[in-house]
Order: C-alpha cells, then sequence, then structure tokens
C-alpha cells in the first residue's frame, strides 16, 4: 500500500511532462493506445485533444496513422527487441499535402513494474526536406551552367588561339612572331585546362589526365615531329582543387614552351618528363628534359616573361623553385613542403 501514491505521483508527472511538452510527443500503452498526447502534436497534426485518449494510434485523426509498418516497429520496441531511431514516414491526410515526419521512439519507465509505456516523439521535416532538395537543385543547375561556360569559354580560347597563329604567319619580324606564337601557347594551355574543368564531376582535378590533356595540346601545337620530341607524364593519383591546378597548369606549360625552345638546340631527338608526386599537404612537380643542359655564363639566357610568370606562380603557392642539371639536361623543381609554410609562419610571428 505505501508505494500506491508514490506509484501515482510518478505517472501523473509523466503525463504532465508529455501534455505541456513543445515537441510533438505520444505516450502509449503496450497495446498502442494513447495515454496522452501533447498539445503541440494536436496542434500539428489537427487532431481534436478531446478526441485522443483511450484511442488507438491507428485510430487517430482519419485514419491516417493506421501505418502497419510503423505499428510493427513500436511492437517491436515494446517487446524490447528493437528501438526506432529517426525512423521516416509520409503522412497522408485528406485534401492535404503530405507531410515528411521522422519518429523516434523507446520504452519509458514510469515507475510500474511488468507495464509497459512507449513514448514516441514525432518531428515534421517536410519543410527542411523540401529546402534541401531545392538547393540539391540548384547546386545541380549551377554545375550544369558552370560546365557549360567552360565549354564555351574552352571553344573561345581555341578560336583566339587560331587567331595568333594566323597572326604569326603574316607578320615578317621574328621577334614578333615569336612573342605571338608564346601567347599562342599560352592560350592552348588554359583551353585544355578548361575542357578538363568542363568534364570534372567536381570542385577537383585529377593531375594526371589533366597533365596528359595539357602535354598532348602543347606538342601539338609545338612539336613538328613526334618521333623527334615527345613528352611523358608521370604523375600519382592526386587532386587538387580546381584553382591549384590553374598555377600548376600555367607552370607546367612555361617550364614545358622553355626546354622545346631551348634544350634540343643540337639535338635530334628528346624527351621532355612531367612529373607530380604528394605526399599528404606536400606535393612535387618536376618537369626534366635531356637537351643541351643548363647554358653558363654569358650564354645564360635572360629571364624572361616565362620566367616571372612562374616564380609569381609558385610563390602563390608557397613552394620553392629548384633548378639542376639533370646529366644530360635540366631539371627544375617546384616543392611544396607544410613543415616550411609552419616555420615561415613562427619568423613571420617573431
Amino acid at each position: 500500500m505505501p508505494e500506491t501514491p508514490t506509484v501515482y505521483f510518478e505517472a501523473a508527472s509523466t503525463l504532465a511532462v508529455v501534455v505541456a511538452s513543445n515537441e510533438p510527443l505520444l505516450f502509449l500503452s503496450e497495446d498502442q493506445k494513447v495515454i496522452a498526447a501533447s498539445a503541440s502534436f494536436c496542434r500539428a497534426f489537427e487532431i481534436d485533444p478531446a478526441t485522443v485518449p483511450g484511442k488507438r494510434l491507428s485510430e487517430l485523426g482519419n485514419g491516417e496513422w493506421d501505418m502497419p509498418k510503423l505499428a510493427s516497429l513500436l511492437r517491436a520496441t515494446a517487446s524490447g527487441s528493437a528501438q526506432i531511431e529517426a525512423y521516416e514516414i509520409d503522412l497522408r491526410r485528406p485534401k492535404l499535402n503530405a507531410r515528411n515526419l521522422v519518429v523516434n521512439a523507446r520504452m519509458l519507465d514510469d515507475g510500474v513494474k511488468d507495464r509497459v509505456r512507449l513514448l514516441v516523439a514525432v518531428t515534421d521535416v517536410t519543410d527542411a526536406r523540401a529546402e534541401s532538395r531545392l538547393k540539391d537543385d540548384l547546386v545541380r543547375e549551377k554545375a550544369i551552367l558552370l560546365q557549360e561556360v567552360q565549354h564555351r569559354v574552352a571553344n573561345s580560347l581555341q578560336i583566339i588561339a587560331s587567331v595568333l597563329m594566323q597572326s604569326a604567319r603574316r607578320i615578317q619580324s621574328e621577334e614578333a612572331r615569336g612573342h605571338l606564337h608564346s601567347a599562342h601557347h599560352r592560350v592552348m594551355s588554359i583551353a585544355a585546362l578548361q575542357r578538363q574543368l568542363s568534364t570534372s564531376t567536381g570542385e577537383t582535378v585529377e593531375l594526371r589526365t589533366y597533365f596528359t590533356q595539357l602535354s598532348q595540346s602543347l606538342g601539338a601545337s609545338m612539336i613538328d615531329d613526334p618521333g623527334r620530341l615527345s613528352i611523358v607524364v608521370r604523375a600519382d593519383d592526386s587532386t587538387v582543387a580546381a584553382d591549384t591546378s590553374v598555377s600548376l597548369g600555367l607552370i607546367v606549360t612555361e617550364l614545358v614552351i622553355n626546354a622545346l625552345k631551348h634544350a634540343f638546340r643540337d639535338r635530334l631527338t628528346g624527351t621532355i618528363v612531367i612529373d607530380y608526386r604528394s605526399s599528404g599537404k606536400d606535393w612535387t612537380l618536376s618537369v626534366a628534359d635531356d637537351g643541351v643542359g643548363m647554358p653558363v655564363g654569358s650564354e645564360a639566357p635572360k629571364p624572361g616573361l616565362g620566367t616571372g610568370i612562374v616564380d609569381a606562380l609558385a610563390k602563390n603557392l608557397l613552394a620553392t623553385i629548384e633548378l639542376s642539371d639533370a646529366g644530360p639536361g635540366t631539371v627544375v623543381t617546384i616543392s611544396h613542403r607544410e613543415d616550411a609554410d609552419s616555420e615561415n609562419s613562427r619568423s613571420t610571428a617573431a
């Protein structure tokens, strides 16, 4: 007898908590009869609170809560063999739009032994799901438009490159013709990047494929005899952000152009190797040739536009440049080290 007041007190407290909850809640018996429903549940699903107590869940409203799968899951939860976690259902009511709901349910100890009670929480996620779908649609539409723009840009760049080549053929000055040829090669390299970006499915670019396409574009425009000179790509499976790939692509373009123009003047055959390796945030890009090697002294070429471009791009990538003898030939190595960045940051702070 002394236990009875305590039992009723705990049960009353439970009912009070459920009814006053700001969240849509249902307090059910083992046989899925409604003991109590929160006022927010009744408001959300337009059910008269006076009609709720004593009804089975399947009888609520106009029968829209009669869902066999949900009832089965609730029975399993009552038996202790399962627990409903974020179960999604569609609530369909006559003359009203369907609502997307997420249901969570678990056994609740209300202080009475050998009696099963279920606490069911219902969250309406219709608006959130609609917003998510809208965002997904906008993202897909943006991606399609971006690919179309990139495709058109690539086509426009090829037209510009063609105009540059036609102009170069008409100009008598060797120096002016050389400048136009260099501009043509740079435009073609950017066009190759645009083609790669237009076929990319995300915001990253796979470098092996990009460097291969880039080398093919440069070879087609600059190598008259592919049997004499070739460009080889040796890269790992690295992917980088699109803006980083632009910088790397322009660096490769300048270094390959420089090698084709200067490394094989006295060689009948030769190879240029583009190599890229990464480990974590560290990476190394190198362009090597087996040509005549680095001229020294008075024969060393003065730094030109290409050198300035490579220096600026490497600095932007927080990378260092190393020029060395490949024996035979020359290798230019661009490397980025995360530890070096940290040391530079500490030095700057000091």
